[in-house]
């Protein structure tokens, strides 16, 4: 039995054979000279494999755009871009002409060099968008060499898929029947692999290094989505553990499924609203099914982090109207562009920073380039005519950039009234607090905002100075630090002390431990991934408000994370049977 670690990918967890499909990477490819005068032969065959390569990317985009909706099928849009790049096809013929070299190789030592940049950046957003330069070349060789691809459609029975990497069109072209779960080589969690396989429902685990090379075809594998490990070969007893965690998780899945249609509210009357979380539009249909309150956010950047794609306001316009009016009344609160930092795209590329994630991002990012701003501000205004819209500002360190923002804002509902665009004129608007310079300042910026939303991932980060995705400090993350849970009380009083809510959108507002300790906080609103409502809605309806803030008055004197957690723990465990796996 071995146990490999790589990236928690996408949730769940599945026990099956090990199908290993490795595509012919280093496959040989022609390599011989031509005249002159063969060059027009040589292009005539490129542009037929071109126009080969078009219409199957066409077919594969029509398909993802039934199966899944445009944001997939943007994907396909991007690769038939990048077929028809002008600057492409000149290097292309320019190579061909300089060399002359047969065509395919040509296209193999270009596909080279560019995946060699990509791979070598910093920036893990470059980094991953080398497999659609490889998904475009290869196509293009195959049909030169009037050669099969790696076809995954015709996978059967129930297993693991295993690969190198896999391709966006291999993934959304994969029998979804067969594969119930992916291990990579490569890839993270903002690879094209790891956003469809959360959009499938796929456990996945990305990043493994070299599975490939030491496993072999029809092992069983444990795929644990939630840990990011994948065990080969397991014991008895590991095999009887897994088996017995995931009748667990089902029965206990089945049990929660009737919270869905109850209220979130409390054994003493107060409604406490669950919203949720999501990437795409296509996750709306699993927020209704799970009996969500709404949005609580909708991460707007996802629709910029397609290869080679910056939105038009159009486009943009058109993905926030779809989620709007799928969720008719129910509040949906868009966060205006987070990118930046480890969510850069190449044509909003920085210079070298030494640290992204306190540099150019954010709203940082959408001050600096207010032209990609107003697109966006004009796209959900625009938006809001369709459901109930609210916005919200990321990044938030002080009262000046919330001006800042607030001006941009109002320049850009001018701009749309005299042209006699139609919006909502009431659209709330909110702000993230996600730095302790905003939290230790609530009580101004509460004035200046309709809401509050804590986002606990980056507010635990920064207040710890903890880089969450380091395996030699991850012991000193910790919600219940009391320095955290002090922000946290000082935004909610400082916020209703104004006359405003706050909601909660980071990992810490779906995690079943913490939710009693929010409620002892004040905390208005919850909002997490739409499969974590379930279990914290039966939490609430099991507790009063004075139980909570029995909990809190107990807790809020202890000096140490470790006193508060086990103390938190013990009183959880008490009352309800959580999932200790």
């Amino acid at each position: 039995m071995r146990e490999l670690t790589g990236i928690q990918a996408s949730p769940g967890i599945f026990i099956g054979r090990c199908y290993l499909s490795l595509e012919e990477e280093d496959y040989s490819i022609p390599h011989y000279s031509i005249m002159e005068k063969d060059l027009s032969l040589e292009l005539g065959r490129f542009h037929s494999a071109k126009t080969l390569a078009e219409n199957e990317l066409t077919e594969l985009r029509n398909k993802a755009k039934l199966e899944m909706g445009s944001e997939h099928a943007a994907i396909f849009d991007s690769h038939i871009l990048m077929l028809n790049d002008v600057d492409l096809l000149e290097q292309i013929e320019r190579n061909l002409r300089h060399s002359l070299k047969n065509v395919e190789w040509i296209l193999f030592q270009l596909e080279q060099s560019l995946v060699k940049k990509l791979g070598d950046s910093q920036d893990s957003y470059l980094a991953e968008r080398a497999s659609d330069i490889k998904d475009v070349s290869r196509r293009l060789i195959a049909h030169l060499l009037k050669r099969e691809r790696r076809c995954l459609t015709s996978i059967q029975g129930h297993v693991v898929l295993v690969a190198r990497n896999l391709l966006p069109s291999e993934t959304i072209g994969m029998n979804r029947q067969a594969v119930h779960a992916i291990a990579l080589d490569a890839g993270g969690k903002t690879s094209h692999t790891a956003i469809l396989a959360r959009a499938f429902h796929i456990p996945a685990v990305l990043g493994l290094q070299e599975i490939t090379k030491s496993i072999r075809n029809g092992e069983t594998l444990i795929v644990d989505g939630d840990s990011g490990k994948v065990i080969v070969d397991p014991d008895p007893e590991t095999l009887e553990k897994y088996r017995l965690l995931i009748e667990r998780k089902a029965h206990h899945e089945r049990e929660l499924g009737s919270f869905c249609t109850l209220p979130s509210v409390t054994l003493d009357g107060q409604v406490v609203p669950l919203k949720a979380n999501i990437e795409i539009p296509q996750e709306v249909e699993d927020v209704i099914s799970r009996g969500t309150d709404g949005i609580g956010l909708y991460r707007s950047e996802f629709i910029y982090l397609q290869p080679d794609s910056v939105p038009t306001e159009e486009e943009q316009f058109l993905a926030y109207s779809a989620v709007l009016k799928a969720m008719g009344n129910l509040p949906v609160t868009i966060r205006t562009l987070d990118l930046g930092g480890d969510k850069m795209i190449p044509e909003f590329e920085s210079a070298d920073e030494k640290n992204p994630l306190l540099g150019w991002r954010a709203v940082r990012f959408c001050l600096d380039r207010q032209e990609i701003f107003k697109n966006q501000l004009r796209a959900l205004l625009r938006s809001s005519m369709h459901g109930n819209l609210r916005i919200m500002f990321p990044m938030i360190s002080g009262v000046e950039e919330l001006d800042r923002c607030h001006a941009v804002l109002e320049e850009v509902r001018l701009e749309l009234r005299e042209k006699g665009i139609p919006f909502k004129r009431e659209v709330s608007v909110g702000i993230m607090i996600e730095i302790p310079s905003a939290a230790m300042t609530t009580d101004i910026l509460a004035h200046k905002a309709d809401f509050f939303s804590i986002g606990t991932n980056d507010l635990i980060q920064y207040s710890l100075a903890v880089d969450r995705g380091n395996e030699k400090i991850a012991y000193l993350y910790q919600p219940f630090h009391p320095g955290v849970l002090r922000l946290i009380k000082m935004t909610i009083d400082n916020a209703h002390a104004a006359g405003i809510q706050v909601s909660m959108c980071g990992e810490m507002a779906g995690d079943p431990y913490a939710t009693v300790v929010l409620l002892g906080l004040g905390l208005d609103e919850f909002s997490m991934s739409a499969a974590s409502v379930p279990e914290v809605k039966r939490i609430i309806r099991s507790v009063t408000r004075k139980d909570a803030e029995d909990l809190i008055q107990s807790i809020m004197s202890m000096g140490s994370y470790v006193d508060i957690e086990a103390a938190v723990h013990s009183w959880m465990d008490e009352r309800f049977q959580l999932d200790k796996r």
